[in-house]
Parts: structure tokens; C-alpha cells; sequence
């Protein structure tokens, strides 16, 4: 780890959500400070919040599920909006799934849980972005490949306490982090994660 500064961060509660703001250049670094905890990120481009990142677009322009570290993800207008710079951790991430949230519990016996989709309006309307529909999210270690038939292998995230990914903004952006709420892929309960945001590359 570099003993550089972060220039800001923003400390996600477990069942919750935070943002950071990030210019052209910055490095944004997602840590799971716990362990066995999913990331729903977003990230939103800062002067026209019709413009996000878009799993399926991402996955149009690298033609893989998730991208490798040096590819990009792009945004709903075909840009690169971040690179993805560094994985420090077991390397199992997801972008397929879209987010928990509350009708899914119920139908599931749990009214009124907390989830990400809520969490994200809540998140990003502090930050100033008033979406209507919720972005598909980028699920940071989140342990559900697909299997050869179709369907996806649900398994425990398998991330350590510390464990993070580093990106790379390509346009100014809010970034947006929920801590999952669904203890079943959590394998126990919501904890906490930090975003970090760096003028230079925090692993030099």
C-alpha cells in the first residue's frame, strides 16, 4: 500500500450507501474493510446525470462478463467513464445482477429489509443526482458465475478484510457504493466499506 493520502473518502455503514466525486484522472479505490462483503458501484458522469455506467454496454465494448484489469467501463453514451487499474483481491466480481431491493424481499417474507436499490436513491439524491430508474450496478466481489447450463452458482463473496479494487475516472464522475444487504450471498450480515479517492495512482 502507498502512504499517499486519499484527497476524499466516504465510509459506507453496513445496509447503506455513500458517494465520492472523482475528476478525469483521479484514482477511486473500493475497500471491503471486514471481508465477505458485495459493492453495488455506479458511477455517474458529474454535469449530465443521463450519462452513467452501463454493465451491458461494458460488456458490448470488451466482450467479456466483467472487464479485465487495463479495459474500461463504458457509460449509456459509449464512453469510457473508468479503467479498471488494479485487483487486489480474489478476483471474483459480478455484472449481471441488478441490485436487492424491497419487492424482491418481499416476495421473499422480508418486508421492509434494507436493500440497494433504496440505498442508491438515498445516496445519490444527497448527492444531487435525482434518477427516476436506478442504473444497473457493478457488483465489486460479488461470487455468482454462470454455469455452463445458464443458470448462476449463488456462492459466499470471497473477499479478505482490506481487500480492494482500484479504477481510474476517464470522465469526471460521482462514484456510488452500497454495501449489499443480502445476507444470503453475504453469507451473514452487511458490513461496512470504504471509498478512497487518489490524485495519482495509490499503488505506486
Amino acid at each position: 500500500m502507498s502512504a499517499q493520502q486519499p484527497t476524499s473518502s466516504a465510509h459506507i455503514d453496513a445496509y447503506s450507501g455513500g458517494s465520492v466525486v472523482a475528476r478525469a484522472g483521479q484514482y477511486i479505490r473500493v475497500i471491503d474493510l471486514e471481508g465477505v462483503q458485495i459493492g453495488d458501484l455506479f458511477a455517474v458522469v458529474t454535469d449530465n446525470h443521463d450519462e452513467f455506467l452501463s454493465p451491458s454496454v461494458t460488456r458490448l465494448h470488451n466482450r467479456t462478463l466483467f472487464p479485465r484489469v487495463g479495459q474500461s467501463f463504458f457509460s449509456n453514451d459509449d464512453r469510457p467513464i473508468l479503467t479498471f487499474v488494479r485487483d487486489d483481491s480474489p478476483g471474483i466480481h459480478d455484472m449481471m445482477f441488478g441490485s436487492c431491493n424491497a419487492n424482491w424481499f418481499a416476495q421473499r417474507g422480508m418486508e421492509n429489509h434494507p436493500n440497494c436499490r433504496d440505498n442508491y436513491f438515498i445516496a445519490a439524491g444527497a448527492a444531487g443526482i435525482n434518477h427516476v430508474t436506478q442504473p444497473d450496478p457493478v457488483n465489486i466481489f460479488q461470487n455468482t458465475p454462470p454455469a455452463p447450463d445458464g443458470t448462476f452458482f449463488i456462492g459466499v463473496t470471497m473477499s479478505n478484510p482490506g481487500d480492494s479494487v482500484t479504477l481510474r475516472a476517464d470522465i469526471d464522475c460521482i462514484v456510488v457504493l452500497t454495501a449489499c444487504s443480502s445476507e444470503r450471498v453475504l453469507g451473514g450480515q452487511s458490513t461496512p466499506m470504504r471509498l478512497e479517492v487518489y490524485d495519482n495512482d495509490p499503488n505506486n
